[in-house]
């Protein structure tokens, strides 16, 4: 389901997998590390050089974006980082800022259009945040920019 479909969110994938078995019991679900690790194998088996190619191709971009962007200081995370990433990858940047809308207005004077959306991120165990996502295309590779408040740069 995560490969095939690219669905990179684990615990929505744990949640649809549990449902399709009829596993109602949490425990029974596999950790985000077990998924990873079956993954890797996943893509080492199926996928081979077509996997490896496309992670390349992300990093490059991330990497361009990420000296685009350097202004909002820019952190590299998901899949890309993590070497997981395939063709359905999105390259996902944490991008850090205290004016909303600067991103986006940043983003749209240099002709890039965007969509925007909003996520809850969780901060710590006490304290989730709403957050701004831009969310656009370019060369044919998907991009996904969280925007979070400079104070939580660690």
């Amino acid at each position: 389901m995560i490969s095939e479909h690219g669905l990179r969110d684990y615990h929505r994938a744990k949640l649809r997998a549990a449902e399709r078995l009829g596993i109602h019991d949490d425990q029974a679900l596999p950790r985000n590390d077990e998924i990873e690790s079956a993954l890797r194998e996943h893509q080492r088996l199926f996928l081979g050089n077509s996997q490896i190619e496309a992670l390349h191709a992300r990093r490059l971009a991330a990497r361009e974006a990420m000296r685009f962007l350097q202004r909002f200081e820019p952190r590299l995370v998901g899949a890309v980082l993590g070497g997981t990433a395939d063709q359905h990858s999105a390259v996902c940047l944490h991008l850090f800022s205290d004016t909303p809308g600067e991103v986006e207005q940043f983003l749209s004077e240099h002709g890039i259009r965007c969509e925007l959306r909003e996520r809850r991120l969780r901060m710590d165990r006490a304290r989730d945040l709403a957050i701004e996502v831009l969310l656009f295309i370019a060369d044919g590779i998907a991009f996904d920019l969280s925007v979070l408040p400079r104070d939580s740069l660690r």
